[in-house]
């Protein structure tokens, strides 16, 4: 590997250690060359994020996102020198020479900060689900072009498709931690229609529900789609060879503890970020690097019990 793409990895793997904890976190497990490769995602992908959270006005930002699709465009067309000034660029093109990237999946993130751009909300779990598939359910697809799948494992003709699920499953957590955070912003993820049913239109201001809502029915039932779509998407773990799925376990199993304390208080959302300690993740990856997680699923898979 040259020294400017090596500095350009470096860069990207900087980024994701300062920005990105528990992906971070999640990524130690891999080889060298994939843990680049998936700094190199997440770096471009902070960028599409930074730029649809920022103070920019609405226009600037649709400007500055569609000049960052532009760079996929240079990508797929080889037009990215070694020395180029940017290093994500470096990267990316790198990472998409040496793996099977599906980088229109970059191209589906930008399409979901721009919904976020423009303001929109859901009205349905389907409306919702459509903006999920977007911002991670690609992401999913993505890192699987990284990981790879083991040579004959069974069913790994869907294995994009429980990469995606999975996406959507840490999505839809990352939304009901950052509920607080997201009223604040003037967003609202959650469909209309299940804040109707609770009686949780009135949005999430305060450290504490609306008014004579059911804010914790609000919580448990999202909780509940969360969890059926862990169970779907972690049907890709057997698949995976074992540093790969114990960095997917120690990745989902780390949102999935968080769902976890999330389901015990769902008040704790309102009064701030909902996070584990550092020996919590720890025990996290190293379940996920012993193969249990692989294990336990392929046992409830073969029973039919996922």
């Amino acid at each position: 590997m040259s020294a400017p793409v090596q500095a350009a990895y470096s860069y990207c793997e900087a980024v994701t250690g300062q920005q990105a904890r528990n992906f971070a976190y999640g990524i130690r497990l891999l080889p060298y060359e994939k843990r680049q490769a998936m700094s190199a995602l997440y770096a471009f992908s902070r960028r599409v994020d930074d730029i649809g959270d920022g103070e920019l006005d609405p226009e600037t930002k649709r400007t500055r996102l569609e000049d960052t699709r532009g760079l996929l465009v240079r990508i797929r067309d080889n037009a990215v020198e070694e020395d180029d000034t940017d290093p994500v660029a470096v990267a990316l093109a790198d990472a998409a020479r040496r793996f099977p990237l599906p980088l229109g999946g970059l191209d589906e993130l930008i399409d979901g900060v721009l919904m976020d751009v423009r303001g929109a909300t859901y009205e349905t779990w389907d409306d919702l689900k459509a903006y999920c598939r977007c911002v991670a359910g690609a992401i999913g697809r993505l890192s699987l072009g990284v990981f790879g799948t083991e040579a004959g494992a069974p069913g790994s003709e869907r294995a994009a498709e429980y990469a995606d699920t999975l996406g959507l499953a840490l999505q839809l957590t990352n939304i009901l931690r950052d509920v607080r955070e997201d009223a604040g912003n003037g967003r609202t993820y959650l469909p209309a229609d299940d804040l109707a049913k609770f009686g949780c239109a009135a949005g999430f201001h305060r450290a504490t529900p609306p008014p004579g809502s059911d804010f914790a029915g609000l919580v448990h039932f999202e909780v509940r789609r969360a969890r059926a779509l862990f169970a779907e998407g972690y049907r890709l773990l057997p698949m995976l060879d074992r540093r790969s799925g114990a960095c997917v376990a120690a990745m989902a199993g780390i949102y999935r503890r968080l769902l976890d304390r999330i389901e015990r208080d769902p008040e704790a959302v309102l009064r701030g970020r909902v996070s584990l300690p550092g020996h919590e993740k720890a025990y996290v990856a190293v379940r996920g690097l012993s193969g249990l997680d692989a294990r336990y699923i392929s046992r409830r898979t073969a029973r039919g019990r996922v």
